[in-house]
């Protein structure tokens, strides 16, 4: 079920590999359904090659296809998807000035809201 979210969105963006935990794409999608606006991927699977060469931490999620940031520009988008994210049920959320990130990852700590 990919409703919202292409192949080209999900793969990563070093090398293509189309790697997605089917639990986060479902939920994903129906949380962008509720949401009622589009959830633009700036970041879903990374290879570790690429999430290496970018400078992010080697435990993180986007390696296990479980996480995505969200680009978000604007206060009224960012109460959207934040709401619905919540609504849905996620409680891993990071938020930065032009994205959001969200992650269901089973094997780290849940009810976290960190800022970057």
């Amino acid at each position: 079920m990919r409703n919202y979210f292409t192949d080209k969105e999900i793969s990563c963006k070093c090398c293509g590999v189309v790697k997605c935990d089917e639990d986060f794409l479902i939920l994903l999608n129906q949380t962008r359904a509720s949401a009622g606006i589009p959830f633009i991927i700036n970041s879903w699977y990374r290879c570790l090659k690429h999430n290496t060469e970018i400078g992010s931490k080697p435990t993180s999620s986007h390696i296990k296809g479980c996480a995505a940031d969200i680009k978000c520009e604007d206060s009224v988008s960012r109460s959207k998807i934040l709401s619905a994210l919540i609504t849905f049920g996620f409680t891993r959320i990071g938020i930065a000035k032009n994205f959001i990130h969200v992650d269901n990852d089973k094997e780290k700590p849940e009810g976290v809201i960190w800022l970057y």
